[in-house]
C-alpha cells in the first residue's frame, strides 16, 4: 500500500496535494483497496462550495457506496471528467489519474488539522 510522504491526509482516507492556494483530492490506496472496484462517482459543480469534513459527493463501488468528504473548505475549481467514462482509475492511479477534485482554499490553516503520512500510516487499521 502507498502512502506518499509529499501528500497530507485525513482520517475519512481522503489525501490532498495543496498548491499554492488549490488542493487536489483524492482517496488513499488502502481505501480503494477496501471498496474494490470503483464503478461511479457523484461529484459537485464547479463553483460549488464545499465544507471541511463535510460530504461533497459520493462514492459507488461493487461493495459499497459511500460519502466522500471534503478535506479543507473552498470553492470546487474543477473536477477530474475522465472518472465519468473510466472511474476505474482510481483503482488503477489513485494519487494520479484517479484524483477526483480541485478545490480553491477558503482557509488555509484548515491544512493544519490535516494528518502526515506518518500520522496516516499509523492511523490505518
Amino acid at each position: 500500500m502507498k502512502i506518499p510522504a509529499n501528500l497530507l491526509y485525513t482520517k475519512n482516507h481522503e489525501w490532498t496535494l495543496i498548491e499554492k492556494n488549490i488542493a487536489t483530492v483524492g482517496i488513499t490506496d488502502y481505501a480503494q483497496g477496501e471498496l474494490g472496484d470503483i464503478i461511479f462517482f457523484e461529484l459537485p459543480e464547479v463553483g460549488a462550495d464545499v465544507v471541511s469534513d463535510n460530504p461533497f459527493g459520493t462514492i459507488e463501488a461493487v461493495k459499497t457506496v459511500g460519502d466522500l468528504f471534503a478535506p479543507v473548505s473552498g470553492t470546487v475549481v474543477e473536477i477530474n471528467e475522465s472518472l465519468n467514462t473510466h472511474p476505474e482509475n482510481v483503482n488503477d492511479d489513485p494519487y494520479g489519474e484517479g484524483w477526483i477534485i480541485k478545490i480553491e482554499l477558503s482557509d488555509p490553516s484548515e491544512k493544519n488539522n490535516l494528518l502526515s503520512a506518518d500520522a496516516y500510516d499509523e492511523f490505518i487499521p
